[in-house]
């Protein structure tokens, strides 16, 4: 991952010294619980817990001779702890053992990670949720005007759509909260059982049946989850773009009045730039997905075509996730919202967003539904057309003055009445807080 999209302490998981040191630990772990068998002296573990480490440049320079990155640090550890008790580092061990143990290591601690990024999401959503319950709007469907709504309600399930992503990053880091230490086709050929059993218990892991590696669907999983995440987050930023633009204006991203500039060229710009990005990065996040699925089958017991995927795609997606987490939350908190631009857009279509009102109370009053629809829709077109309020223009047409008293068709474009169940929306947020 680049710089401009790490953000610490997700990216710090995820560095070459991270990964060499929670390799390390595997192996301490497997060293002593070998010597509990009476397979490796004693002295051998003690010393071994005392003495490894490693040096990451000198790993990397030894890779250059084997060729084999797992190789390269056994040889260096070895040579940290001395003979002859180095020797019996990596005994009975594959590879596959030391680094998919720790991989999922890693990645439990990056789902935490991330789940404390989406509780603290979910916590700025909720809370504008609550200050906008009853902020009306115009709810737009296909980008047209629909109906009246809040933009508390709109708040209210982005909060929920994130609880939801809560549930599948939790699923995903148990899923993955699994080790092995089976040996090369994972038949515990030259390791116990109990070797496993240890190291797992230790790291917080799961032991789980296995070839040579740990199936890859859980790893799917994962990536899934942090995609899902994103998908999350491009949703509501697009929502923000489209009502951040000149003819909407009513919601801005924060925007440093002074310090920042929204165009190279235009002084007067507020881009929504913070948004668009994380829509892009969106994006680079679904495409992991398809790798992941990709990294499933493997030939027989195993082959390596997924693991140089997994070295890219699994820390550029947690990075990315927490990013996108992390800053939208600070758009969250720090968005501007115009009520009153609000209300003017939804006085902008002339009342129009009150035609199903209209619509009802005219069956109610004995009309079919198709003729009560075509005469709605006959006054809307013309509302259109002329520019003026719809209720005016209903009221000139006989067949709806005929069939409504006045006090029944103005009782159609009240909007407290259209919004008196919006809240619901926040009101189920709140529920599901209490039941958490």
């Amino acid at each position: 991952m680049i710089g401009r999209y790490a953000l610490a302490p997700m990216a710090d998981l995820f560095t070459d010294e991270a990964r060499y040191a929670t390799w390390l630990e595997v192996e301490i772990l497997a060293a002593e619980a070998q010597a509990k068998l009476g397979v490796v002296p004693p002295e051998a573990a003690a010393a071994i817990r005392e003495r490894a480490g490693f040096d990451v440049a000198a790993i990397e320079e030894r890779e250059l001779v084997t060729e084999h990155d797992v190789a390269a640090f056994v040889d260096i550890v070895q040579e940290r702890v001395g003979a002859p008790e180095g020797t019996w580092v990596h005994h009975g061990l594959t590879s596959s053992d030391v680094v998919d143990t720790a991989l999922s290591v890693t990645l439990v601690r990056a789902c935490d990670l991330l789940l404390e990024a989406i509780d603290a999401l979910e916590v700025a959503i909720a809370t504008k949720a609550r200050e906008h319950t009853s902020t009306a709007m115009v709810g737009r469907t296909h980008g047209i005007h629909a109906e009246p709504t809040t933009f508390g309600a709109k708040l209210a399930l982005w909060a929920l759509q994130v609880r939801r992503d809560r549930t599948r990053i939790e699923r995903a880091r148990d899923g993955i909260a699994v080790g092995k230490l089976s040996g090369a086709v994972g038949t515990f050929s030259n390791v116990a059982p109990e070797v496993e059993a240890y190291v797992c218990e230790h790291l917080g892991l799961r032991p789980v049946p296995a070839t040579q590696v740990i199936a890859r669907d859980r790893h799917a999983e994962v990536l899934y989850s942090c995609a899902s995440l994103g998908a999350a987050v491009e949703t509501f930023a697009l929502e923000i773009r489209h009502l951040q633009r000149t003819e909407v204006g009513e919601v801005e991203e924060p925007f440093r009045v002074g310090k920042q500039k929204g165009s190279s060229a235009m002084p007067h710009k507020r881009n929504p730039v913070k948004c668009e990005q994380l829509c892009g990065l969106a994006r680079v996040l679904r495409a992991h997905v398809v790798a992941g699925l990709e990294d499933v089958a493997l030939w027989h017991e195993r082959d390596i075509s997924h693991s140089s995927v997994e070295r890219i795609v699994l820390p550029d997606a947690f990075q990315l996730a927490y990013y996108v987490a992390v800053k939208f939350r600070a758009i969250v908190e720090g968005m501007v919202v115009h009520p009153e631009r609000m209300i003017e857009n939804l006085d902008a279509s002339h009342g129009l967003v009150y035609s199903q009102p209209v619509l009802l109370a005219l069956v109610e009053a004995g009309m079919t539904r198709d003729d009560a629809y075509r005469v709605v829709q006959r006054n809307a077109t013309r509302t259109w057309e002329e520019r003026r309020r719809f209720v005016d223009v209903l009221r000139e047409d006989d067949e709806v003055t005929k069939t409504l008293d006045a006090n029944r068709l103005s009782a159609c474009f009240d909007l407290d009445h259209a919004l008196a169940n919006a809240g619901r929306a926040v009101d189920a947020l709140d529920e599901a807080s209490a039941t958490r």
